[in-house]
């Protein structure tokens, strides 16, 4: 699973993903401080079912922290993107094709107004943030729109001559993005669109179709940065009755970062996404004024800098994975003494059977049953498993 965190230049994007993944990154104020993506890990968390158990557990990767798990997820922060990234402009082309992998999307805005459309700075409240999650729509739809026109007569006659299945056909065209055959007969199906010919569709109906399949492979996220600034409550609380399709989360990425930089020198002691914090070391001045800062204009109003809240509802509410642990009911320990050490992030509807395959490809060829570790008892191939879950796996070889 790749997240991508996109945005315009100079909205807060770059610390964001700092924030989330302590990469060292640049971080200015000024357009295109980056250039090339910046890859890191960051971490979804869910109650960890060591407390089910009453053990502590040792994850392989990731962490535990006070029985939260941290699952580690992919992230990349692409080059920010101005109007017409589409036909090349700014860091355009590098930027969309940079997401091609992505699984989801984290657009990053300045909520509070102070940033204008090509990025540069301006007075808090005098840009409408709504333009941002307009124009990003329209770069992307018109991304895939450009891919699905590229070649499209020939294309399109092709098929129906030779008679063959326009679903498999586009989803291998667009295979790239990351679409696949069930992904394009869905938006066929949602839109009218006609199978059976499919040189008569209109550039009305390319258009649609890109878009609906756009939205199905690179759904988003906004994160509504800079939320502790002048103008930006009254600005999210617009954009949540204008878009209500979206998932419009307040967040202070600077904050956060804050937070986990002084974690990281044991100043203080911080869950990612808890409303509070514990100072355990020395303080000047200097970082007592800042952290009463987060504490009043941030955690009070808002209950967490809502970064970590973010990504976890990126990948557990848009794209609706689940975390299973593998585990036994004799023992949840592996071969080294490590207490429940994997945390697998699978897609909705997983099986037992799916995630004997995940295990490995001879406990899927081999599966004899499954079991419900927390509740003892066996499951079949067919059970959907739920976020939480411990399952072990029997199989016969």
């Amino acid at each position: 699973m790749i997240v991508g965190v996109v945005g315009k230049p100079n909205c807060g994007k770059s610390t964001f993903f700092k924030a989330c993944t302590l990469m060292d990154v640049e971080i200015a104020n000024y357009p295109f401080a980056t250039i090339k993506p910046n890859h890191g890990v960051g971490f979804v968390r869910i109650p960890c079912a060591d407390s089910f158990f009453k053990v502590q557990c040792n994850p392989r990767e990731g962490f535990c922290q006070e029985h939260t798990r941290f699952i580690p997820v992919n992230m990349i922060d692409v080059a920010g993107l101005v109007p017409g990234a589409h036909e090349g402009k700014g860091m355009g082309n590098q930027f969309l094709d940079d997401l091609r992998q992505a699984n989801v999307l984290i657009h990053v805005i300045d909520a509070s107004g102070s940033t204008n459309e090509r990025g540069e700075p301006v007075e808090p409240g005098s840009y409408d943030p709504a333009g941002d999650i307009r124009f990003l729509e329209v770069e992307l739809d018109m991304w895939y729109l450009q891919i699905l026109e590229k070649g499209w007569h020939r294309f399109s006659r092709q098929v129906v001559q030779e008679k063959q299945n326009i679903e498999v056909q586009l989803a291998k065209q667009l295979s790239g993005l990351g679409v696949n055959d069930s992904m394009v007969k869905e938006a066929m199906k949602k839109l009218a669109i006609p199978v059976e010919r499919p040189d008569t569709w209109t550039a009305d109906d390319l258009k649609r179709l890109a878009r609906e399949l756009r939205i199905i492979t690179k759904p988003i996220i906004i994160a509504a940065n800079k939320a502790d600034l002048p103008a930006a409550q009254a600005n999210i609380e617009r954009l949540k009755n204008e878009f209500p399709n979206y998932f419009i989360i307040p967040c202070s990425a600077e904050s956060e970062l804050a937070l986990k930089e002084a974690r990281k020198r044991a100043i203080i002691d911080y869950l990612p996404g808890s409303g509070e914090f514990k100072i355990s070391g020395q303080l000047n001045e200097r970082q007592e004024k800042a952290l009463s800062f987060i504490k009043a204009s941030v955690m009070q109003r808002f209950g967490s800098t809502g970064v970590q809240q973010v990504l976890d509802d990126a990948v557990f509410k848009l794209l609706r994975y689940i975390a299973i642990f593998p585990g036994g009911l004799s023992k949840l320990s592996d071969q080294y003494g490590r207490v429940l050490p994997d945390c697998f992030l699978m897609p909705p509807g997983t099986t037992a059977l799916d995630f004997a395959f995940r295990l490995h490809t001879d406990f899927g060829r081999n599966f004899i049953k499954a079991i419900d570790v927390k509740k003892r008892i066996p499951i079949g191939r067919e059970h959907e498993l739920k976020t939480g879950d411990v399952v072990e796996i029997i199989s016969g070889r």
